[in-house]
């Protein structure tokens, strides 16, 4: 059985890429679809070509990552396609963030995203494509938005390491690093009005983001960076000294 599975499909850049590769990958026999909101996942079975398997549930919670071991050890699929699009984000000073909201960025972010991929890797082989959501904050830290900016550095160097693994066994990793996207996730930060006005004018749609970063992972790249700006971004952060970048932060 030739599957993908995507966590945070739900909404926004989850949902997105549950579509998308429905329509590029129509050969796949089932696509396992995470997260919490299970209506949101059953609406999103009728709409899709390719077989949904639904699983409702936290990641944060270890019985359920022990539940989605259980099924693949049981299933024993080949993972073409596994996208760790789960994400949490509070845009608030550290010490204005209360602490539970804290612990859930870091629980997402960085621990539920490593142990899945622990469980997931056994089943991908060669040709297997593993994308990783980071984000652009991940190249400089971000006053104001600290710990989920360093969550995001945390998968952009954890992708690295783990690209480099796999090199020989044929299963690339790819890291998706976009700036701010038009997505619900948005909204949970604060909208629009929340994004710095310079900020503003470069916010992608969630569609074109997953686009670029399946026809990136097809090419086995390691950085897919959507939007020429996002790109000069990468760059000057390479460049400048993280602590003049700042000044201007």
């Amino acid at each position: 059985m030739k599957i993908a599975i995507v966590t945070g499909a739900s909404s926004g850049i989850g949902a997105s890429y549950v579509c998308q590769l429905a329509e590029k990958y129509s050969w796949l026999d089932e696509i396992w679809v995470i997260a919490r909101n299970e209506t949101a996942l059953w609406t999103l079975k009728r709409q899709c070509i390719v077989p949904l398997r639904v699983f409702a549930m936290d990641i944060t919670q270890t019985e359920n990552l022990l539940r989605l071991e259980e099924e693949l050890e049981k299933v024993k699929p080949y993972v073409k396609y596994f996208v760790n699009a789960a994400g949490c984000g509070i845009n608030k000073k550290i010490k204005e963030t209360d602490l539970m909201d804290c612990n859930r960025m870091l629980e997402v972010n960085c621990n539920a995203l490593t142990l899945l991929t622990k469980i997931v890797l056994p089943y991908c082989g060669k040709r297997s494509r593993i994308v990783m959501l980071a984000s652009a904050s991940a190249f400089l830290p971000q006053p104001g938005f600290a710990v989920y900016a360093a969550s995001k550095s945390y998968v952009l160097s954890f992708s690295r390491a783990l690209r480099r693994e796999l090199k020989k066994t044929g299963t690339t990793v790819t890291i998706v690093c976009p700036g701010p996207v038009d997505t619900p996730f948005l909204d949970t930060i604060g909208g629009k009005d929340s994004i710095p006005v310079i900020k503003r004018p470069f916010i992608m749609k969630t569609d074109k983001v997953v686009s670029v970063a399946i026809k990136d992972a097809a090419k086995g790249k390691e950085l897919s960076i959507p939007g020429i700006s996002m790109k000069c971004f990468f760059r000057i952060c390479k460049i400048v000294p993280h602590k003049v970048l700042l000044k201007f932060t």
